[in-house]
């Protein structure tokens, strides 16, 4: 049986399970709201649940905690992801007890990212990782999470529209530094992602046989890739080998900083000053995936082996970055023109063939 008693002028209670016992503030003043929160302990442990107290004890922080280390244990790639999520997130929910962390409290912090303009993909990345970190608080022996809230997550657009015109995409290049033109043209060219050409190292490089290699587990997906390199693309790996040499470092890593001591890492004022100087508005630089998909799919390259090489790994995905521009609509209108006035041409002439005076019927072949 449990009881009630006074420290001070605030209600304590006190209560046991498997004959420990426990104690815990109810944080009130009033007899009855002490009597209750009892009267819910004692029904948590008859029905063999952890009381409350204990998760009353867990904060947000040590949640993220377990999350992130769970990332780093398991070695998944988007681990940059889910550090920025977690710093976001730490803003509003630090110090936060299990418990206090609710649907209203969610919703107050969606209300402040989207007062901050943040758009709603943002968002949603940043909900499913307090999702995750959640789950898997729930998920642990014991468990440190009673029950997960529901997280309303917001609408948005998935259709990427982004592409580059090879125009602009020669614009850019040119008011790029000069180390970053290959990579740029690799990108281009393969629809790689940025990690996974920033990462590239000359270990799977066989220039000899004009072949470069992911291996199984290096890449988003974790299935591997292996792309044949073109006379352009074989000069840009020789090219970054022999700059390479000029500074007298040569790393194992292909793509390389200007100083040529690592790979490259974050170039984002030198895009937006490269996107400004060329006036070809803001672009992205995954905006080379959805671009060298679309180019390789015009060049009558089969569906499945462009998947192969961007590593699309799923139709509906894939689909998605297969992007129409309005010069691909241009086109097709007319396509549809010639093609109609090809069968306008074909009755006119048989029309002539067979003049209306004429009792013979006209017969469209």
């Amino acid at each position: 049986m449990g009881s009630i008693y006074k420290r001070g002028a605030v209600f304590w209670i006190q209560y046991y399970r498997n004959g420990k016992p426990y104690r815990e503030t109810a944080r009130t003043k009033k007899e009855t709201e002490a009597k209750r929160l009892l009267r819910m302990r004692e029904g948590e442990i008859s029905e063999g649940k952890i009381p409350g107290v204990h998760f009353d004890k867990v904060r947000f922080n040590d949640l993220a905690d377990d999350f992130l280390a769970d990332y780093r244990i398991n070695e998944k790639k988007s681990l940059d992801r889910a550090e920025l999520s977690v710093r976001q997130l730490k803003t509003f929910f630090e110090g936060y007890r299990v418990p206090e962390i609710t649907t209203p409290r969610i919703q107050s912090y969606i209300e402040k990212r989207l007062e901050q303009k943040k758009s709603n993909a943002t968002i949603n990345r940043e909900l499913s990782a307090l999702k995750r970190v959640l789950n898997l608080g729930l998920r642990q022996t014991p468990p440190k999470v009673d029950r997960v809230p529901y997280i309303p997550m917001l609408k948005e657009n998935n259709i990427r529209k982004g592409f580059f015109e090879h125009g602009d995409f020669i614009a850019l290049r040119e008011a790029l530094p000069s180390y970053l033109k290959g990579l740029v043209t690799f990108a281009y060219k393969t629809g790689w992602r940025v990690s996974e050409i920033r990462n590239l190292k000359w270990l799977q490089v066989d220039l000899e046989n004009n072949i470069v290699r992911l291996e199984s587990g290096e890449t988003k997906n974790a299935e591997g890739r292996t792309v044949y390199l073109d006379d352009e693309l074989k000069a840009v790996f020789l090219n970054q080998k022999a700059r390479q040499k000029e500074l007298g470092k040569i790393s194992l890593y292909v793509f390389t900083n200007p100083t040529g001591t690592d790979k490259i890492k974050h170039f984002r004022k030198s895009w937006e000053s490269a996107c400004a100087n060329s006036k070809i508005g803001n672009k992205l630089f995954h905006d080379f995936r959805r671009t060298a998909v679309r180019n390789m799919v015009r060049a009558g390259i089969p569906e499945r082996v462009v998947m192969m090489i961007s590593g699309h790994k799923t139709r509906s995905v894939f689909e998605r970055y297969n992007v129409v521009s309005e010069t691909d609509l241009k086109i097709a209108a007319q396509k549809q023109e010639a093609y109609l006035q090809a069968q306008t041409d074909t009755i006119s002439s048989t029309i002539e063939v067979f003049p209306s005076g004429n009792n013979k019927q006209s017969v469209v072949k």
